[in-house]
C-alpha cells in the first residue's frame, strides 16, 4: 500500500515514515529539504524534493496513493509573526494544494498536523478541544484555518481528514534550531556543550511534553481508525504539564534567565476523544523520555 507523508525529511514526519516501512508500506516522501534533512530518510523510502506550494507537480506523486500524513509545515512562531505571508503560503495554501492533490487521485484518508498553537492562553485546564480558539501568532491561525480546509474537504468531497492538535513534541532526533525546535531539545544541546540551559521568563510557564514515539502511535492510529474521517480535530498531549524550571531540572546544569517572549503560560491536553475515537494514550513518561535523550549524549 502506498503512502505519501509531506515533511517526511522532517523530525515528525522521518518518524512517521519510519513507522510505516517497519510495517511494511511503501512510503513516497514529499520534502523541499529546507529544514528537513536527507539524511533522515528512510533508505527504504521514495523521497521526491518538491515544495507543497507546487501544487500541480504534487498531483502525479500522489497516485495511487491510499493515505497522506501531511506533517510539512513553517512551524516557527516567532518566524510567522516577522513573515506572516510566506508562512501563511507554506501553512495554509501548502494544505489545500494537499488537499487537492488528495481529491483528485481519490486519496481515502489525510492525517493532518495541527497544533496546540490554536489555542493561545485559556483559563480552563486541562484544554478540551470544544474550547474557543485563540491563537496568539499567524502560525497558530494557519493551523486553525488549515483544520477548517480539512472539514471542509471531508463535507463537500468526501475525503476522509481527522486533524491531530499535537502539544510539545520532543525525542531523539530533533534539531534545537529551525522548525519544530524545542526547550528540551535546546537543554540538551546547551547540556552536551557545557554551557547554561538558557529560560525565557521566569521558567515557570508551563506544557505539555508528548514523546515523539506516542505521537507516531497517535498517526497510526488516526490512519487505521474507523471512528474518524469526517474532519475530527484530536488533542495529542501527554496530560502531564511540566514548567519549563523542571524540564532543565531533569536535564540538569546551571541556568541562564533571559527576557519573557510572546508564548502561551500554560497548556495541557485533555485526551478523552483520543481515548475514545483512536484507541490511544500515551506510554512515555516524560522523566523517562528525556532520560533516554540524557542517555545518548556524548
Amino acid at each position: 500500500m502506498k503512502i505519501i507523508v509531506t515533511g517526511g525529511a522532517g523530525f515528525i514526519g522521518s518518524h512517521i515514515a519510519d513507522a510505516l516501512i517497519e510495517e511494511g508500506y511503501e512510503v513516497h516522501i514529499v520534502d523541499n529539504l529546507s529544514a528537513g534533512k536527507k539524511e533522515n530518510v528512510n533508505s527504504k523510502a521514495i523521497l521526491h524534493v518538491i515544495d507543497i506550494r507546487e501544487r500541480e507537480k504534487l498531483i502525479p506523486i500522489f497516485e495511487n496513493a491510499k493515505y497522506v500524513f501531511h506533517e510539512a509545515a513553517l512551524p516557527q512562531v516567532q518566524y510567522s509573526i516577522e513573515n506572516p505571508i510566506e508562512t501563511h503560503e507554506i501553512n495554509v495554501t501548502g494544505l489545500l494544494n494537499v488537499l487537492e492533490a488528495s481529491r483528485i487521485n481519490k486519496i481515502k484518508r489525510v492525517v493532518f498536523a495541527s497544533s496546540s498553537a490554536v489555542y493561545g492562553n485559556q483559563e480552563i485546564l486541562p484544554i478540551t478541544e470544544n474550547m474557543k480558539v485563540f491563537p496568539l501568532s499567524p502560525y497558530g491561525a494557519h493551523k486553525y484555518i488549515g483544520e477548517i480546509y480539512c472539514s471542509l474537504w471531508s463535507r463537500i468531497y468526501n475525503l476522509e481528514t481527522v486533524s491531530l492538535r499535537y502539544f510539545n513534541v520532543y525525542g531523539k532526533g530533533q534539531s534545537s534550531t529551525g522548525a519544530y525546535a524545542s526547550v528540551v531539545a535546546k537543554f540538551m544541546d546547551l547540556k552536551k556543550a557545557d554551557l547554561p540551559l538558557t529560560v525565557t521568563g521566569d521558567g515557570e510557564q508551563t506544557r505539555d511534553f508528548i514523546d515523539i514515539k506516542d505521537v507516531v502511535s497517535a498517526n497510526l492510529k488516526a490512519m487505521k481508525s474507523i471512528k474518524v474521517g469526517k474532519g475530527e480535530i484530536i488533542n495529542i498531549g501527554s496530560t502531564y504539564r511540566a514548567s519549563v524550571n523542571e524540564i532543565a531540572e531533569l536535564v540538569g546544569g546551571p541556568i541562564e534567565y533571559l527576557e519573557p517572549r510572546v508564548e502561551p503560560r500554560d497548556t495541557q491536553a485533555d485526551i478523552t476523544k483520543a481515548k475514545a475515537l483512536l484507541d490511544w494514550e500515551p506510554k512515555v513518561m516524560l522523566e523517562e523520555g528525556i532520560s533516554e535523550l540524557k542517555s545518548v549524549l556524548v
